[in-house]
């Protein structure tokens, strides 16, 4: 405990330090970041450490003011959050070494705080000093949006974060109001210490204000925009940290009590399936880099829900292995998602700083001139499409079998079986998607406007590298991560021996040796492809249909590579689709487009607000007079309600 303190402080100094370097950053910037680093470092160094020791560890200071403790609490759970959460931190301060933004104070000061926020959340022991944590991860995140605020969407996303975020943080405050003062105040409840008969109230707040934070459909709203304006390195630690505070906060809460109804699980369940297959639609209808990876977000939040939603299905039914495999595998894809989103924003961060825009109808051919990133951006988005050898096929090779497992006849949850061919289909979405990025931004010819980008900076590379090392790491020794799951599922009164239950159900010792052999197979192709390179025949361009060089309004398009699934999800999506057809033998130009609004936000919401804005105009001037005698009526009359309530309903 005393190391992972020790690397709070550390950040916290970081922070502190950066309005003394300048506009700019320069060295005192630069000393900032790195002293960030070692913060993050050792805080991932404790958070080992801490792991290695028997039972969880905690720390309780007397708070006289409040009448209660401020109390810190290590376990396994928390550090499957905090793993992701250092060593993403510490990426990203490289990252932003070699970024070079021109906000960097701005973004060196706030930055530190988000990750401090976070983690004294995660080490909360009692509802108000996760309330605190929450609250500083809320407005560090909230400034660091509005960073680039010479772009015109920067406001409106960051207003909209902190209303969305705002509205979920009053229904938390509503979930411990009813836990009651001694969760508040001195500790919070263990897991199966409650019962969940007549407390359904306590999940539906938790489960409303813990999705808004971690952007389930429909409560997304606020996760494309504020992802896509934040600068690179914000939105990988909000994309692969900061919205799993809402996973985090859910699991706690659920794991509880004891008795859960199966209605739980079933809802989670079919939230997290809609929240995957309509983020991953979502996904390939954008034109924007940054808002395409943010809907990829709500895709994996929803992985991470199915996850969860087996789990209690497995414990409400007194299926511990059902319950193991579910929960293991949603909380492998916490780390998992939260290493290779991170790595996927750091390569398209690159390619945004190289060619100053995000819309991927600009790019094309970049693989010659920025290779490493391309490399690094195949690598995440392998990952990201649960693909082997890397680490995203792990843990969905979990959420599948503890699917399977439940859809069995004798189980007899023939239910989860719908949801196992959503999450099949999520999977197959998210590769179509994904080759339509590489192929259409790094494939191809170099649009003539980008023939001349460099490489980015080292420190950038290195940061990306060493996601890319974790994400291979986890998807070659899979075993490793056993023992930490088992422990972190053992927390949430699952399962009370650790490691040997998950290795039974999961051989996960065959995963790495089918993935050395798939390295292995894909390394020796490369060095046939590399020495026979000399004795193929020369490289000419193929026949182009009389055209002796492709022209930038030939090729494919983002609109036109996605079109066959948008109009397949046309009742969802309601992409509006501006088609030119060519006409005559000769036409002069033909042309297709699409714009895809957000589903809740843009086609919802924003249209019932204008619808009400008159009225509530209208009501405010009938109720708003500016005479101080009837403001007085008003809340004489709100008392007498209050007493009368009181009277009543003692």
């Amino acid at each position: 405990m005393t190391l992972l303190i020790t690397a709070v402080f550390l950040l916290l100094l970081s922070g502190l330090l950066a309005p003394l370097a300048g506009r700019g950053g320069g060295a005192g910037g630069r000393v900032g970041a790195l002293l960030g680093f070692g913060g993050a470092l050792l805080g991932l160094v404790g958070t080992i450490l801490a792991l290695l020791l028997p039972g969880p560890l905690t720390l309780e200071i007397p708070w006289p003011s409040l009448g209660g403790l401020f109390a810190l609490r290590f376990d396994a759970l928390a550090a499957v959050f905090l793993l992701p959460l250092f060593l993403i931190t510490g990426a990203g301060q490289l990252y932003g070494l070699g970024y070079r933004h021109p906000q960097a104070t701005w973004i060196n000061f706030f930055y530190p705080f988000l990750s401090v926020g976070v983690a004294l959340l995660l080490l909360a022991g009692n509802g108000v000093v996760f309330l605190i944590g929450w609250e500083i991860m809320v407005l560090a995140s909230f400034f660091l949006v509005f960073t680039e605020r010479d772009n015109d969407e920067t406001f409106p996303a960051g207003f909209l974060y902190l209303a969305a975020t705002h509205t979920g943080t009053l229904a938390l405050f509503g979930m411990f109001a009813l836990l009651g003062g001694a969760a508040c105040f001195m500790r919070l409840p263990e897991a199966g210490s409650l019962s969940a008969v007549g407390n359904s109230t306590i999940f539906i707040l938790a489960l409303f204000g813990f999705c808004f934070k971690a952007g389930v459909m429909p409560l997304h709203i606020w996760l494309p925009r504020a992802h896509a304006a934040a600068p690179s390195q914000v939105s990988a630690l909000m994309s692969g940290v900061m919205i799993k505070t809402g996973i985090y906060g859910l699991l706690r809460l659920a794991f509880m009590f004891r008795d859960i109804p199966d209605w739980w699980g079933w809802l989670i369940l079919g939230l997290g399936v809609v929240s995957g297959i309509m983020g991953v639609v979502l996904a390939i209808a954008q034109h924007d880099l940054k808002r395409l990876l943010a809907y990829h977000s709500v895709e994996n939040i929803g992985i991470i829900m199915i996850g969860i939603g087996v789990g209690l299905l497995g414990v409400s039914h007194g299926l511990p292995g059902l319950a193991l495999l579910g929960l293991a595998g949603a909380l492998l894809h916490v780390i998992n998602h939260g290493l290779f989103k991170a790595l996927l924003f750091f390569s398209g961060g690159a390619v945004v700083r190289a060619t100053h825009t995000r819309q991927m109808s600009a790019y094309g051919g970049l693989l010659r001139a920025m290779p490493l990133t391309g490399l690094f951006f195949l690598g995440g988005a392998v990952a990201i499409c649960g693909l082997p050898p890397l680490n995203g096929f792990v843990s969905e090779w979990l959420i599948y079998l503890g699917l399977f497992r439940g859809g069995l006849p004798e189980v007899g949850l023939p239910g989860l079986l719908p949801a196992l061919v959503g999450l099949a289909g999520i999977g197959g979405l998210a590769l179509l998607c994904f080759s339509k990025v590489f192929g259409l931004c790094f494939l191809g010819a170099a649009r003539p406007e980008h023939r001349d980008l460099e490489e980015a900076p080292r420190l950038m590379l290195a940061a990306m590298a060493l996601l890319l090392l974790a994400c291979f790491g986890i998807g070659l020794a899979p075993l490793a991560m056993l023992p930490l799951l088992s422990g972190a599922v053992a927390r949430l009164g699952v399962v009370s021996v650790e490691g040997r239950e998950l290795a039974a159900l999961a051989p996960a010792g065959y995963l790495s040796l089918g993935a050395l052999l798939l390295v292995l197979l894909i390394g020796l192709v490369v060095v046939l492809v590399h020495f026979r390179r000399g004795e193929s025949s020369p490289r000419v361009q193929t026949w182009g249909c009389g055209y002796a060089q492709p022209l930038p309004r030939a090729r494919y398009t983002v609109s036109s590579y996605a079109e066959m699934i948008m109009r397949l999800f046309h009742w969802a999506l309601h992409s509006r689709m501006e088609v030119e057809k060519p006409v005559g033998l000769f036409p002069a130009r033909a042309s297709f487009a699409s714009q895809t609004p957000d589903l809740v936000l843009d086609r919802i919401i924003l249209p019932g607000t204008e619808a009400l804005t008159p009225v509530a105009t209208r009501l405010r001037g009938l109720v708003q007079h500016g005479v101080i005698g009837l403001y007085l009526l008003y809340y004489a009359l709100v008392l007498c309600v209050l007493l009368t309530y009181a009277v009543l309903f003692p």
